[in-house]
């Protein structure tokens, strides 16, 4: 007996499952070696300072942070998220935030806050996976804007704005998933003045702000905005220390107009009424403590090495079969193959050699490239990502065998 499809709601009609998480169910193979997730190495969490934080919580407010807590979230954590923001040049008090479990369900509360079916939304193409399954189940129409090495191309981003008057514009300026791109200084102040001119919202996305390997991003769109309060009520700003403290504390935020962080806050409470109070907090005496730069450092250091191996194997292990621009941060090589190439056939026979990566058609709205494909060097050591790129040039040799 199967359950009755017709008792589900209908706006699940148009969402699929992750097609990254499918994926999952293929790495249980003995042997494989995985660039497939957006994971950050475990192996690189400050356990000992974390641990220290969490001691210190436990002994000096243990009683508070295992009861319920405020929906807006616990008032330390807000404050050292102001302090971190502020630290990055965002002038943000801690009333004009909420803390989220994780940025995923900052982007949840957006789409039950500001989407209503058949609303149109400009996003990146390529852009997260899951922005774009989360605004569909909310029965958005999604557009995708175009994009370089250099982010998305505001002279497109107008003519669709223009054209679609979308509720709103989402963005991840720096170090994109997938694209590891990185929006230029310039372009960021064009997608500012954009935002004022059409009176668009525009949503910021940066969990990776702080992975960088040389030299620091451009400043955030919502650091742009501190000597324009103009803009204030046309920007939105998405945050998370799952990318460089660890994703199992899910402490995420969510930095908004005050009338639409009051509806979110509203939602949050039929969603999970608060984000873990211990987890703020040790987010929060992690932060005091002083330990966040040092772990950074090593962080960038080690995942600099791994982007910097990538990009040469697989320039001199699958040639001009591939092209690609070595990111400058973050955690992702975003890939091209050449001679029209399909990634998910590539992508299978790389399966059978014990490799895996996340082809890139899923990363798109509509019209995919299916020649593109993302690879993670955040998880994989040096010695991982080198035999890993061997197998995937055998990979190449066994898929063009067969074309």
């Amino acid at each position: 007996m199967s359950f009755d499809s017709q008792k589900f709601a209908t706006r699940l009609q148009n969402v699929e499952t992750s097609a990254i998480r499918e994926l999952f169910k293929l790495l249980g193979k003995p042997g494989i070696i995985s660039f497939a997730g957006g994971f950050p190495d475990p192996a690189l969490f400050d356990v000992e300072g974390i641990s220290m934080a969490s001691t210190d919580v436990l002994r000096d407010a243990g009683g508070a942070v295992l009861q319920y807590g405020a929906t807006e979230g616990y008032g330390p954590a807000k404050e050292a998220i102001s302090r971190f923001m502020k630290a990055k040049g965002s002038l943000v008090e801690a009333s004009e935030l909420i803390v989220t479990t994780g940025s995923q369900q900052a982007l949840d509360l957006l789409g039950k806050t500001l989407i209503s079916p058949g609303d149109k939304i400009i996003v990146e193409a390529p852009t997260f996976l899951a922005t774009i399954q989360c605004f569909k189940l909310y029965g958005a129409e999604i557009i995708g804007a175009p994009t370089d090495s250099n982010g998305v191309d505001v002279e497109a981003l107008e003519h669709l704005i223009q054209e679609h008057q979308p509720k709103f514009v989402y963005l991840i300026p720096t170090f994109g998933n997938p694209s590891g791109a990185t929006l230029t200084l310039e372009r960021r102040k064009k997608v500012l003045d954009l935002a004022l001119q059409y009176k668009t919202l525009v949503i910021e996305d940066d969990p990776y702000g702080e992975l960088y390997f040389d030299q620091a991003p451009p400043p955030s769109l919502l650091s742009l905005s501190a000597n324009r309060p103009e803009l204030r009520d046309y920007l939105i700003h998405c945050g998370s220390f799952s990318k460089i403290l660890s994703p199992g504390l899910r402490v995420g935020w969510l930095i908004a107009p005050a009338e639409l962080l009051a509806k979110a806050t509203m939602c949050k409470q039929f969603s999970d009424a608060h984000t873990s109070n211990l987890t703020q907090a040790i987010a929060a005496r992690y932060l005091e403590m002083g330990r966040l730069d040092a772990c950074l450092s090593k962080v960038r250091q080690v995942y600099a090495e791994r982007a910097k191996t990538m990009v040469s194997g697989l320039q001199t292990q699958l040639g001009d079969a591939i092209k690609m621009t070595a990111p400058q941060g973050g955690m992702f090589v975003w890939a091209q193959l050449t001679q029209g190439r399909n990634s998910n056939l590539f992508a299978a026979k790389a399966i059978e050699q014990l490799v895996a990566f996340v082809p890139g058609a899923p990363f798109y709205a509509h019209t995919p490239n299916t020649s593109t494909l993302r690879l993670s060097f955040a998880t994989a050591n040096l010695s991982q990502i080198e035999e890993g790129i061997s197998r995937m040039a055998l990979a190449l040799k066994a898929y063009d065998a067969e074309r």
